[in-house]
């Protein structure tokens, strides 16, 4: 019975990947590894270029893995070994209930609570720190890069939290009262001890962060700004691979436009299977690294 239902899953997911590279195959022999590096996006003289897109996604999905992992990691030490019992509980139960909000409410209150926020104080800081040049430069407008980024580093924090949290419990208790016993502070074998043997379900915690990132689409399309262009500061507008599809997918006639569509799609699903086979070699080198070192 299980090996059925994973044959069936198997072939739905062949069946859309080659459902896809049938359809987008077109625009990729028409424009050949040129959609992959070309910046214009103009339905208008048929000139069709994934990277400002491509570039849109790393960035954004960059810089919220910044903010989340530090956030993440502190947030799960604390609710597995730091906190009270019953606070343990509740924030716990909180953290979970972030993952069921729909991404358009995350949308909208980037949009109407943190959008001013960014406009008034976190940009000007950043643009004071950096001199108001190289990524800080340009005007400070609230929605771009920054804003999709930090509105995507609190979605995928439910998900680092809980994945980590629980990780982190596993560790053995032999092990943290042996590093107590030792003379170790807590703070000591938190970093030292409990972290170390719980990093390869940290990394995977962090792949599947990245995973959710990669695919957001309402919440960024709403807040990035969507400007089909390679993004020049974090206070630019810009536009993600999942964004643009979802912008101008209904609203596309032109054939070779729904077919460069479905092609930014097809190379989607690329990067995120290279970030999945990456993280799983990774996660399988730690882990060697690790009983090789016990």
């Amino acid at each position: 019975m299980l090996g059925a239902a994973v044959v069936i899953f198997l072939a739905l997911l062949l069946g859309l990947a080659a459902d896809l590279v049938y359809q987008a195959a077109p625009a990729f022999a028409h424009f050949g590894f040129a959609f992959v590096t070309g910046t214009q996006w103009n339905p208008v003289t048929t000139s069709y270029g994934a990277l400002p897109f491509i570039v849109g996604t790393l960035e954004t999905t960059a810089i919220a893995m910044m903010i989340a992992i530090p956030i993440g990691l502190g947030t799960a030490l604390s609710l597995a070994y730091l906190l009270p019992k019953r606070l343990r509980l509740v924030l716990g139960t909180a953290v979970e209930l972030l993952a069921a909000v729909p991404s358009v409410i995350y949308g909208l209150w980037g949009l109407l609570v943190v959008a001013p926020w960014s406009r008034t104080i976190i940009e000007p800081v950043i643009g004071f720190i950096f001199g108001h040049s190289g990524p800080a430069s340009g005007p400070e407008i609230g929605i771009g890069l920054l804003l999709a980024g930090i509105i995507l580093a609190v979605m995928v924090l439910p998900t680092m939290v809980a994945i980590s949290r629980d990780v982190l419990m596993a560790v053995p208790s032999e092990q943290i009262e042996g590093a107590l016993a030792l003379g170790a502070t807590r703070w000591q074998t938190l970093w030292r001890v409990v972290v170390p043997h719980a990093r390869t379900g940290i990394l995977g915690a962090v792949t599947l962060s990245i995973g959710r990132a990669f695919g957001e689409t309402m919440a960024v399309a709403m807040i990035i700004g969507n400007t089909p262009s390679l993004a020049h500061s974090l206070f630019s507008p810009a536009a993600t691979m999942a964004s643009i599809i979802a912008n101008q997918f209904t609203e596309a006639v032109e054939p070779f436009e729904l077919q460069s569509l479905i092609a930014i799609a097809v190379l989607l699903l690329v990067m995120s299977l290279l970030v999945n086979v990456a993280a799983r070699l990774l996660v399988r080198s730690v882990g060697r690294t690790h009983v090789s070192a016990a």
